[in-house]
Order: structure tokens, then C-alpha cells, then sequence
């Protein structure tokens, strides 16, 4: 099959003029054309037909062998380490994908395709890149010669249908009480900073979090690659980072973009992932009326972001320690925690507020914090029983104020579910 594939395609290649258009009607009639003659030589079930009607397809106009992969819900992460070599992460568990490229030319071609239609450039020049496909997923590339075994892509999948906070509860990422107290605290406008390993979900959680954006607010996101899918919002501007050109210019960073909002009459800014220098900019926004605002970030832990947010702001301003400590004790008003556990379930480890400084270290209170059962990998996020002291945006907001002792059990069904 896979060499009737190959013999067919070239036949569907090489029989168009390609000085002229060539629609998706003509395309897949030609394919029709080729495969109903190679069945007068082989017996060709409708099940194989159509299986190499959507191969030749893919690997002409698609992305290969990836649009199968593509496809696959249970597929949350594609790594490919060279042409041959392809690694699934599949219900939280990796293993070796059975499939393979036909010849290295033919990955780096889908490698191009990728990234031009991203409206970015990757070569031996510039060999990194970050890309996003049609459907949203995230897409990284190194080629040769920083790789060494061949070009290699990772692919981060998005479902097609977000995930909401419904569905976070549905598969136990998060208990209802907490959920229910983090949309009171979006909607009262308090700004939420998201932390997480990779791969732990921060971009999925945030998504889920702007679901409770009141809808009449206006909107900005700002992203190195667009991901996000901020839903009932109608004032929404959606800006995304540029690279530079073959000639080394026409960049435009985060870091611009965030000031550039800021000119935008904004009700909130939601910033996907700080890195670097940026970071200085979000907190200032933070700090200027932009109240409930969202940014996420690269941590292990709560004290570990809080560690790296100093050593980001320092890099983008000359400022002391005490003093950018001041400004993201300032800005922050809640930190989220999220990690994987051992068999793979992505979950809320800890949600805490960030009361300040004292003595000179950022101190937080720890609201609900996750909790083993004995030896093995199931557990609970449980309330630590802290007071919530930051109440005025609440107050401010018309909404009760939060007292944990209120909540008479764990099981509440959050007012947000639908049907309620």
C-alpha cells in the first residue's frame, strides 16, 4: 500500500498544470482519476480506497501523516525526533507511534508548510521557531544544524472544543468550592497570575478562566503564539507577537505589545505566557487600572514563580530587589498552582493570595492546597482553613464576602453549572 501511495501521488503531481489554480474540486477528482485505474490492476476494498484517497490528499495538500495523528482526540502531544523516529503523548502516557515519514526532504517540506502558513520563517539561519497550526495547536521546530538527528517538532494539541471549567470539574482538576470562589474572584476583577510545569495545563486553565469575564468588558490578549479562545466576549482584540524578517528586522515583542494596549482603553489585559523583560510591563499594567488582568508562567511551585518573577523584572528594569518584590506583591492578588501527578491527571495543586511584603519577602496565604491519600496518586484540593483577607474587590463588586466556613461540604455544585 505504501508503495502504490507513493506511485499514485506522483501520478496526481505530475498530470496538473500548475501555472494554473488548482482547487480542492480538481485535486481530489484527479486523486479519483488515479486510484480507480490502480484498481483495475489491484483489488482495492472501499475501505482502502478511501484511506488512500485521504493519504495522497493529505500528503499534497495537508500535512502527511500528521493529519491522522491530528485527528486522534486522545492525543494530546506529537514529538517528532527526525523522520523516522515519531513519540505520541496519548491519556497522559508516551509511547513510539508506529508511522514514519517518507524521507527526511518530505518532514522538512511539512516543516516549511507549517510555518509559512503561520506566517513565519524557519532556516539553517534561524533554525527555532514557534508556530501554531489551523486548529490552534502549538507547534516548536529546531532544524540542522542545532539538531542533530534531523529536523524535530513538537506538537501541542488543543481540543477542538475548549476546555471549560465544567469539564475541568467533570475530570477532577479542580473541586466545585474552588472553582466557585475563582469565578467570584474573576468577576470581581482581582488579578490572577497562573503558574505550572510544562505541559501542566496553565493555557487550558486560563482559557477556562475567562469564561467568567463579564461580556460587556473589553478584551485584549496578547500572545507569542495565539491560543487562546476567550468566548462571549464581543470588545476582544487579539495581538500576537511578530518575528523578525530574512533581514533581521520588523520585530514586534510582547513587551510592545503590552504597551501598545495600554493605549487601548482596556478593562483587562490577559497576557498569555511572560518570559522575560515583559514581565515588568504586565505588573505595571496590573498596577495602572487594568484590574483583572491573567498572565501565566513557567513555575514548579508558588515560591518558584515568585522567585523567577524577580529575576524577570529585573531583567527588563533597573530597579533593587525590594523594589520589583513590591511591584508583584502589589499587582498579583491570587496565584494558582497547577502540576501533573504521577499517573499523568493534570490538576490544581494550590490556590493562594498574595498579601504583600513583609520584611522584605513577598508573603502569600494559602487557600486550598492539594492533599495525597496515603501512598498512592489520588488526592484532593482541600481548603487549608486560612482566612481569605483581601475582600474589598469583592465588596466593592456586590458580591458576598467569601468565608470558607460558610461552604457546608465539599461537594457544593458551583452556581455556574449549567442547568443550575
Amino acid at each position: 500500500m505504501e508503495e502504490l501511495k507513493k506511485r499514485l501521488r506522483e501520478e496526481v503531481v505530475t498530470s496538473f498544470d500548475y501555472s494554473e489554480e488548482i482547487t480542492e474540486e480538481d485535486l481530489y477528482r484527479r486523486i479519483d482519476q488515479v486510484i480507480m485505474r490502480a484498481a483495475k490492476e489491484n483489488f482495492l476494498t472501499l475501505e482502502k480506497k478511501e484511506q488512500l484517497r485521504r493519504e495522497i490528499y493529505a500528503s499534497i495538500r495537508g500535512l502527511d501523516i500528521l493529519e491522522e495523528i491530528l485527528l486522534e482526540e486522545d492525543v494530546t502531544e506529537i514529538m517528532i525526533n527526525g523522520a523516522e523516529h515519531i513519540f505520541l503523548e496519548e491519556k497522559g502516557k508516551m509511547h513510539r507511534w508506529s508511522g514514519k515519514f517518507e524521507s527526511r526532504q518530505k518532514l522538512e517540506d511539512i516543516v516549511q508548510l507549517i510555518v509559512a502558513r503561520a506566517n513565519r520563517i524557519v532556516n539553517e539561519a534561524n533554525p527555532i521557531v514557534d508556530a501554531r497550526l489551523a486548529d490552534g495547536s502549538r507547534v516548536n521546530v529546531i532544524l540542522p544544524p542545532v539538531a542533530l538527528n534531523g529536523p524535530i517538532v513538537t506538537i501541542r494539541k488543543f481540543s477542538k472544543e475548549p476546555f471549560t471549567m465544567e469539564r475541568l470539574l467533570e475530570i477532577g482538576a479542580i473541586t466545585p468550592e474552588a472553582a466557585e470562589f475563582l469565578q467570584l474572584l474573576v468577576e470581581a476583577k482581582y488579578n490572577i497570575f497562573i503558574c505550572g510545569g510544562t505541559g501542566s495545563g496553565k493555557t487550558t486553565f486560563l482559557n477556562a478562566l475567562t469564561a467568567f469575564i463579564p461580556g460587556n468588558e473589553r478584551i485584549i490578549t496578547i500572545e507569542d503564539a495565539a491560543e487562546l479562545k476567550v468566548n462571549g466576549v464581543e470588545n476582544l482584540v487579539r495581538l500576537e507577537v511578530r518575528n523578525k524578517n530574512t533581514e533581521g528586522t520588523g520585530e514586534i515583542s510582547i513587551r510592545e505589545l503590552i504597551r501598545a494596549s495600554l493605549r487601548m482603553r482596556p478593562d483587562r489585559i490577559i497576557v498569555g505566557e511572560v518570559r522575560g523583560a515583559e514581565t515588568i510591563d504586565m505588573l505595571q499594567a496590573m498596577n495602572t487600572g487594568h484590574d483583572g488582568s491573567l498572565s501565566t508562567g513557567h513555575g514548579n511551585s508558588i515560591p518558584d514563580m515568585l522567585d523567577r518573577l524577580e529575576t524577570m523584572v529585573l531583567l527588563g528594569t533597573d530597579i533593587p530587589l525590594s523594589a520589583a518584590r513590591r511591584q508583584i506583591a502589589s499587582a498579583i492578588e491570587i496565584m494558582v498552582h497547577l502540576g501533573r501527578l504521577r499517573d499523568g491527571r493534570r490538576c490544581v495543586l494550590e490556590i493562594s493570595e498574595i498579601l504583600g511584603c513583609r520584611d522584605g519577602e513577598i508573603e502569600k496565604n494559602p487557600l486550598f492546597v492539594f492533599q495525597e491519600n496515603g501512598e498512592g496518586t489520588a488526592g484532593v484540593l482541600k481548603r487549608t482553613g486560612a482566612v481569605f483577607v483581601q475582600q474589598t474587590k469583592l465588596k466593592r463588586a456586590g458580591k458576598r464576602e467569601w468565608n470558607f466556613s460558610e461552604v457546608e461540604d465539599e461537594e457544593k455544585t458551583p452556581s455556574f453549572v449549567a442547568g443550575v
